[in-house]
């Protein structure tokens, strides 16, 4: 017990430290930035120069780190200056690329929509409130948006305004948490290394989705956690011997990989329904291994003692179940209420969450022969090769083998149940796949480079070429991110932000028009936001303002508990109605809490709504149309019209 609290305690010490240290390096880093004005990206090469010479600023605090810990000198300070490092290289990379634009990757467009307006509802109430409908818990993970929602409400800024800084603070912090970690699994110098690779790969590609990002970057340590506490043949074996550390058995490991679940299912769902099915794979993979190896014992030693197949099991079995209880007592935070809710309630048949298939996931990823971007493919197909020549001999090639199998069997799992009409989502493992690979990748970049250290006699300098090589390799890489990620930092720039503002200084969207419209909404409705219902298709509004939707903005973001389909037909008939009348009565006998105000765009003499229907299986999966009411509906004294741009204020009275 000693041990184990001594384990689980120094590592969270180590972690609390190191993500405090990656906080202050991202916030002193991006408050710098803001602090100057600097040209759009899109239009202009100051910032991606800029953002080169900060990486390398970063990958210099590295080397320095991986010299101390080498020299066996001043180890704290090689540890923050890892940290610094790794947090400075994040915050660099997509600070500085953003650093004239108030918004995150992708801007409000596509998911980010959303995204952002989950963070302005949490910013407005610490409840687990659904992000569009009123009187119904959250069914999408709060997690990562109720904590920055809070860090929003405590500085007093907007959801929306928070939410760059805040996704960059977050994948620096988490950075260095997956350092942390893989330095309490390997020697530190390796640890650096690996954390510095998958942390660049991570950044390039799972970025954009912040809230999964953190978990993708966790995602190979974290399993490499799980196997070392189910596969532990020297329980089975010969006894430890005397010279041999104590440990605590797989529980410290086990508990760690019980928390990195429950907080999986704290912020993303499918990652962690992955991550149990990963590490149930392991389970099993662990209990048919030391089935086979004492089958192989009792040939060559007929005499020896053999156990049961329970109770080859049941160690592998109760660790399980503590990681389950773990991960569900985390889980349930966030979950609780909506579960709650579903238990003592109805819940509708339309959930089309899983309906969506791209061409991405109708295809196995295979990033090792995926020369587009040639040094992660390099490095991938590395990683492929060391993984198999390892297999048998190294824990951590066995953990993220049976790690990247496991994507691979979700992804065909996922192809294969299209036939039933729904899908497993996996073309959104691909990021946790490449970096899976990424750390296979620099394992064996370092361990081939002893390896022919070791064959061509240990010349002197063989060791600094290989770090020089190393190095300028990821400087390669690194300074290509800004271009991978082109298109979701362009729009950055191209959408217009809360204040009414693109940030590229050309004409403004329709956006621009928001502040009026939600000044004349609050005067006409006398109350808080958080106490109106508004209909529009303009969903995006509700990004920057934490009012209630009446219908979100498509269904496979909608909470199942709102029906979203039901909505939509319930609207569609409100268009159809003949008089003011018909629409009140309507309108006071509606299913849900109805609107008290609606947001159009102007068509002549009526008024629209521009909506979604899931299309699922096609590609694109959803298919929009345009619902028309009549101007004559609202000529009532029961409604009050404010013209406002291209929009059309309906407030209920």
């Amino acid at each position: 017990m000693r041990v184990l609290v001594r384990q689980v305690g120094g590592g969270l010490g180590e972690a609390v430290v190191g993500a405090v240290v990656a906080a202050l390096v991202a916030a002193i880093g991006l408050t710098a930035m803001s602090a100057v004005q600097w040209p759009a990206f899109n239009s202009s090469n100051v910032t991606r120069a800029l953002t080169t010479v900060g990486q390398a600023g970063a990958a210099v605090l590295l080397v320095l780190a991986i010299v101390l810990i080498r020299m066996h000198r001043w180890p704290w300070v090689a540890k923050v200056l890892s940290w610094a490092g790794i947090s400075a290289f994040v915050t660099v990379t997509l600070g500085m690329p953003l650093a004239a634009t108030k918004l995150y990757l992708f801007g409000i467009s596509v998911d980010q929509e959303f995204r952002t307006e989950y963070l302005t509802r949490l910013t407005d109430t610490a409840a687990l409130h659904d992000m569009t409908y009123a009187d119904i818990p959250a069914y999408y993970p709060a997690g990562w948006f109720w904590i920055g929602g809070r860090v929003a409400n405590l500085l007093g800024l907007a959801g929306w305004e928070t939410f760059k800084p805040y996704a960059i603070v977050s994948l620096a912090m988490a950075s260095v948490l997956a350092l942390v970690l893989w330095s309490k699994l390997i020697r530190w110098d390796w640890a650096v290394a690996v954390a510095a690779t998958t942390t660049a790969v991570m950044v390039a590609f799972a970025s954009p989705e912040a809230y999964s990002a953190v978990l993708v970057i966790l995602f190979a340590p974290a399993m490499v956690l799980a196997w070392g506490a189910l596969y532990r043949p020297a329980e089975f074996g010969a006894a430890r011997s005397a010279g041999e550390p104590r440990t605590a058995g797989g529980w410290g490991a086990a508990i760690g990989a019980g928390a990195f679940l429950g907080l999986s299912a704290m912020f993303y769902t499918l990652f962690f329904v992955v991550a149990v099915f990963t590490v149930v794979l392991m389970g099993l993979v662990s209990w048919a291994t030391l089935w086979w190896q004492q089958r192989e014992i009792a040939v060559h030693q007929p005499r020896a003692p053999r156990l049961g197949v329970f109770r080859l099991l049941w160690p592998i079995l109760l660790r399980l179940i503590v990681m389950g209880v773990i991960a569900a007592i985390l889980a349930l935070i966030v979950w609780g209420p909506y579960l709650a809710k579903v238990l003592t309630g109805h819940l509708p048949e339309s959930n089309t969450a899983l309906h969506y298939l791209p061409e991405s996931g109708s295809r196995l990823a295979f990033p090792m022969f995926d020369f587009s971007e040639p040094l992660l493919g390099a490095l991938c197909l590395l990683g492929t090769l060391w993984l198999v020549v390892r297999a048998a001999s190294s824990r951590r090639a066995q953990a993220l083998g049976i790690s990247v199998v496991a994507i691979y069997l979700w992804s065909l799992a996922s192809m294969l149940v299209t036939a039933a009409g729904t899908t497993g989502l996996s073309f959104r493992l691909e990021p946790i796949l490449q970096v899976l690979l990424a750390a296979a990748g620099a394992f064996g970049f370092v361990e081939g480079a002893r390896a022919i250290y070791q064959a061509v006699d240990e010349p002197r300098r063989f060791r600094a070429a290989t770090g020089v090589v190393a190095v300028l390799g990821a400087l390669a890489f690194t300074q290509s991110i800004p271009g991978i990620l082109n298109a979701e930092i362009t729009t950055a720039y191209t959408d217009t932000d809360g204040n009414g503002v693109r940030a590229d200084k050309r004409s403004p969207s329709a956006v621009s028009y928001y502040g009026r419209i939600d000044a004349t909404l609050t005067e006409q409705t006398g109350r808080p936001r958080d106490r109106t219902v508004l209909l529009t298709a303009d969903t995006s509004f509700l990004s920057y303002y934490p009012y209630f939707g009446f219908q979100a903005l498509t269904s496979h973001y909608a909470n199942p508990l709102a029906d979203f389909p039901a909505r939509a037909a319930e609207i569609k008939r409100w268009s159809e109605l003949k008089s003011p009348a018909e629409l009140i009565d309507a309108l006071n006998h509606s299913p849900w809490r109805a609107p008290d105000a609606f947001l159009f765009r102007r068509s002549g003499e009526n008024y629209t709504l521009r909506l979604a229907e899931d299309v699922y299986p096609n590609d694109p999966n959803v298919r929009r149309y345009t619902v028309e009411f009549p101007g004559t509906l609202f000529a009532d004294p029961q409604f009050r019209i404010t013209d406002i741009g291209p929009f059309t204020l309906v407030v209920r009275r």
